[in-house]
């Protein structure tokens, strides 16, 4: 899969995330999805997205039963 259409993919999650914030795990989901595509194909991760990654990670470990509430 060509680097454009995998940013024009991402692209279009950040604004699913944006419009229909009740979905974020599944967004959260197709995202690690598609950053893991990226790192297959040896291409360069965007920082702000691995951030946005990690921070929904760890949003939906402390909503699971039994995590260790901050």
């Amino acid at each position: 899969m060509a680097f454009e259409q995998l940013k024009m993919q991402v692209s279009l999650l950040l604004t699913q995330m944006q419009n229909e914030p009740e979905d974020r795990h599944e967004i959260y989901l197709q995202l690690h999805e598609k950053l893991n595509e990226m790192k297959a194909f040896g291409m360069p991760l965007p920082d702000d997205l691995v951030k946005l990654e990690h921070d929904l990670e760890a949003e939906f470990a402390g909503e699971m039963p039994g995590a260790p509430k901050s």
